[in-house]
């Protein structure tokens, strides 16, 4: 297990089991947010970084029972978590990294990753790596439940020129790893940037 692995285990392991618990208002926000990511019945979507899935009922429910679900994390007590919340139930569970993922290529038609981009440790390479699973004009869409003000004050820091998900930051980003940003909110009560896959990716 390399450096940037351990340090996504060590940090979510421990924090597993009451992670639900710790954000207990968050389940709107999901759904809306997957309701904005505009899959349909019969979709393939995935969750990355899911977690312990609070996302995966909002999808199974927006792709119907002949859709695909699937939630990737790399933590293996959040997966635990997803299943002791009867999740499973709702997509397949993959212990899997989001920057290497078990798909083929154009396998998906949207992915929905909350939390993620924070935690990715190279992001060009791991957004081109979700582009590439993703068919063209597939979706993405970046999420948190609350915004980026709002995220920095619950961890006791300050916003810096150079957070990520500042607008003028992921535009370029997104633009550079297969994707365009379609839309951006960032609002005390939820960040949800969402972007369109390119027809090709350009290295």
């Amino acid at each position: 297990m390399d450096d940037d692995h351990t340090h996504v285990r060590e940090f979510f392991g421990p924090r597993a089991t009451g992670w639900d618990t710790r954000f207990p208002d968050d389940g709107p926000a999901y759904a809306a947010a997957v309701a904005d990511l505009g899959v349909s019945d019969g979709d393939a979507v995935l969750d990355a970084g899911c977690g312990t899935g609070r996302a995966l009922p909002a999808l199974r429910a927006a792709v119907g029972s002949r859709g695909t679900v699937l939630g990737a994390d790399l933590t293996p007590e959040m997966l635990g978590a997803a299943v002791r919340a009867g999740r499973h139930h709702d997509a397949r569970l993959l212990l899997a990294d989001a920057a290497e993922l078990p798909l083929r290529a154009h396998s998906l038609d949207a992915v929905f990753a909350a939390g993620l981009i924070g935690h990715l440790p190279h992001p060009a390479a791991n957004l081109r790596e979700l582009a590439r699973v993703v068919r063209p004009g597939g979706r993405l869409a970046l999420f948190h439940p609350v915004g980026r003000a709002a995220l920095a004050a619950r961890q006791g820091r300050a916003l810096t020129d150079d957070d990520l998900r500042a607008e003028a930051n992921l535009r370029p980003l997104l633009a550079g790893s297969g994707w365009r940003l379609l839309s951006y909110a960032d609002e005390d009560g939820r960040f949800l940037a969402l972007a369109e896959r390119e027809q090709r990716i350009t290295s």
